[in-house]
């Protein structure tokens, strides 16, 4: 077989790989004949297991296996195997290489080329240690995919003449995320995108771990790695069983003494409510940003394996007053919307007619700072600029000011995240721009961020009184892209700069609105001037929903009025 690309399901729990093969996404089965990779590594004496190898190991060898290491992804923490620390990206790029391994021997090929998916809430931190998990295992990184996103492909590949909006709750066994889009004329376009990276079906074992041991009346600090293990292992067992049964006994030797503990679904479901709680969370930010009524969303669709307990089902079918739909198996969904990704990419030309859009998972914005009422002054607030789920690739810039007179230079930090301090954010790059000497004013300037779909972000800053212009070009984001790729993206994301007033239909309006103004008088003119006023501030926010929304209202209030003054 000649080169194919590949798509990577990274999971917390299990991994999977597809590719796109003869117009249809593909699972490719591990060497026991599997599509589900534990992803678990165990490393003894320099021996590396990957895998169910590996869980096994879990049992029998606690302190040289690793598991649920992807929560771990973006930080600093090490995961001592035996006598040796290895990083979360470490472990991530065995399992990377075990499933490219897989896939070669089923494929007949080298493969080289991947696109991964990753949780749509995962920061740039997060995705840079997914980058670099995928360079240690000798893999060309062609993109990051979301999870939700990628599920949606998988779908939408067998939708594409539909027009649907639908929703997609995809809970894995580490991350939860809630996802938004619409898919019209062979068009994907995602509406928002919401979710908690540390939240999954990992989070419902530990419960019943805890029931377990509550049960037992042992403290856990005092049980051993070993028996620990052994009931982490009884517990998630113990989720899958009470998906279907009510009631499921744990059996469990503690020092040559046989314990019998009754687990049922009711007591599981009672002490998981915090969690459901949690789930809302994510649920109701994105309706929040869309706008958009429960009853507006045509489908419900449920990806990742922690999806099949009750308790998640039932709550999705509350919220939303609809059953979810789970058509594609919800552990294999995500896997396949990657391979769909890898062969847009590859240009596959059955899969021409597909365009996918996505929107910005996180605000983005600077550092600021305000005076209070009091006389004090606070630093290290954050201002965002272009904010959480607005459609890429887009531009957007606001006013800001110096501290004070005679200023030399301000520092401009830039931030992604929702929290109010940009300590709680995460830093994406800085520089310093460059004020007037001598003048006397307070100086103000105005900061653009200019977003692409590659997660390419370009910072331009311009001087009000000397047009004075400073700039910072952010690749931290944009994963997987040639030097050459990166350069001609950069030039199409000049004509994102253009002012929306430059726009033919916008000057037309402020046309029109000027002549009406002139012709008024009274109490039409100073309405009409408020007009004026309210396209201006919208034209000025540059963001094109808000100014085909507020162009939409005064051209129909114009067509009114000249109805009744001008026919």
């Amino acid at each position: 077989m000649t080169h194919v690309p590949i798509g990577i399901d990274l999971g917390t729990t299990n991994s999977l790989v597809a590719a796109f093969i003869d117009g249809a996404s593909r699972l490719i089965p591990n060497a026991l004949g599997e599509y589900l990779t534990p992803s678990v590594v165990s490393i003894e004496n320099k021996e590396v297991m990957v895998g169910q190898a590996a869980r096994d190991r879990l049992l029998t060898h606690p302190k040289n296996t690793a598991a649920v290491f992807k929560r771990k992804m973006g930080t600093d923490a090490g995961l001592r195997l035996g006598k040796d620390i290895y990083s979360p990206e470490d472990l991530s790029s065995l399992v990377l290489a075990k499933l490219r391994q897989d896939a070669e021997v089923y494929l007949g090929c080298e493969i080289r080329d991947v696109v991964v998916s990753v949780p749509a809430y995962f920061n740039q931190t997060q995705r840079r240690a997914t980058q670099k998990a995928c360079a240690l295992a000798g893999l060309n990184l062609l993109r990051l995919v979301n999870e939700p996103t990628a599920a949606a492909l998988a779908y939408g590949v067998h939708q594409r003449d539909a027009e649907t909006q639908f929703l997609i709750v995809d809970l894995g066994g580490g991350t939860f995320d809630v996802t938004i889009l619409e898919m019209f004329d062979g068009v994907m376009e995602v509406k928002a995108s919401s979710g908690d990276a540390f939240l999954g079906g990992e989070d419902f074992t530990e419960i019943l771990t805890k029931l377990i041991c509550d049960k037992l009346d042992f403290p856990w600090a005092k049980l051993g790695a070993n028996l620990q293990s052994e009931i982490r292992a009884r517990a998630n067992t113990a989720k899958i069983k009470l998906s279907d049964d009510d009631v499921w006994t744990v059996s469990l030797q503690i020092k040559d003494e046989m314990h019998e503990i009754v687990l049922t679904r009711d007591a599981f479901e009672e002490a998981a409510k915090p969690i459901l709680r949690r789930m809302l969370v994510p649920i109701e930010r994105c309706m929040y940003d869309t706008g958009l009524d429960h009853h507006a969303l045509d489908r419900i669709l449920l990806v990742g394996g922690a999806t099949r307990m009750p308790m998640v089902r039932h709550m999705v079918t509350r919220c939303f007053s609809k059953f979810p739909e789970f058509e594609i198996d919800p552990d294999h969904a995500v896997a396949l919307g990657a391979a769909v990704q890898a062969a847009l990419i590859a240009e596959d030309r059955a899969l021409e007619d597909i365009v996918v859009t996505d929107v910005s998972p996180f605000s983005v914005g600077i550092e600021t700072s305000r005076d209070l009422p009091n006389g004090k002054h606070v630093t290290g607030l954050f201002a965002p600029i272009i904010e959480r789920n607005t459609p890429l690739p887009a531009s957007r810039c606001h006013k800001f000011s110096a501290i004070r007179a005679r200023q030399r230079a301000v520092e401009i930090g830039v931030f992604q995240g929702e929290a109010a301090y940009v300590a709680d954010n995460v830093s994406l790059g800085q520089y310093v721009v460059r004020l007037p000497r001598h003048s006397d004013q307070i100086e103000a300037f105005e900061v653009q961020l200019t977003y692409d779909t590659s997660g390419l972000l370009e910072v331009e800053t311009t001087v009000d009184s000397n047009g004075a212009k400073s700039n910072l070009v952010i690749e931290a984001l944009a994963e997987g892209y040639s030097r050459q790729e990166l350069e001609l993206r950069l030039d199409k994301m000049k004509g994102l700069k253009v002012h929306p007033r430059e726009n033919e239909i916008n000057q037309a309006l402020i046309a029109r609105l000027k002549r009406v103004y002139e012709m008024t008088l009274g109490h039409n003119r100073a309405e009409i001037g408020d007009m004026i006023v309210r396209f201006d501030v919208a034209l000025d926010g540059r963001d094109p929903r808000e100014i085909e929304r507020v162009r939409g209202e005064l051209e129909d209030f114009l067509d009114e009025f000249d109805d009744l003054y001008v026919s």
